[in-house]
């Protein structure tokens, strides 16, 4: 038993401490609410070069609401979940945030 529990250690030190990793549990990536607008756009910007975010596009079910808040966390979660939702995936300069509370809503859906 204690292998079992200095290999979970392990596991969750190499995961960077994120318990969600070790539990399996499903994770999205979004912005941290202090985020200012500059990192915002510029994460938009860094992530939609990065993965398809035609889901952002007016029209379509992400679109709104139509502000930087929204648009920043739906890419960056596009491109965390194309890159293995890693926590480093997530980073962003210290501007996303990993929770496990679906932050879909209405014909919006996080993958």
């Amino acid at each position: 038993m204690a292998n079992v529990a200095a290999y979970l250690f392990l596991l969750l030190l190499s995961s960077g401490g994120n318990l969600i990793m070790v539990s399996g549990q499903r994770t999205w990536c979004v912005v941290k609410p202090s985020s200012d607008q500059a990192t915002l756009l510029a994460n938009i910007n860094y992530a939609c070069s990065q993965v398809d975010c035609r889901i952002l596009q007016r029209g379509c079910p992400c679109f709104m609401p139509d502000n930087l808040m929204n648009h920043a966390s739906i890419a960056m979660n596009l491109y965390y979940q194309s890159r293995g939702k890693n926590h480093w995936n997530c980073d962003f300069r210290g501007s996303g945030l990993i929770v496990v509370t679906d932050p879909s809503y209405g014909n919006c859906i996080y993958p």
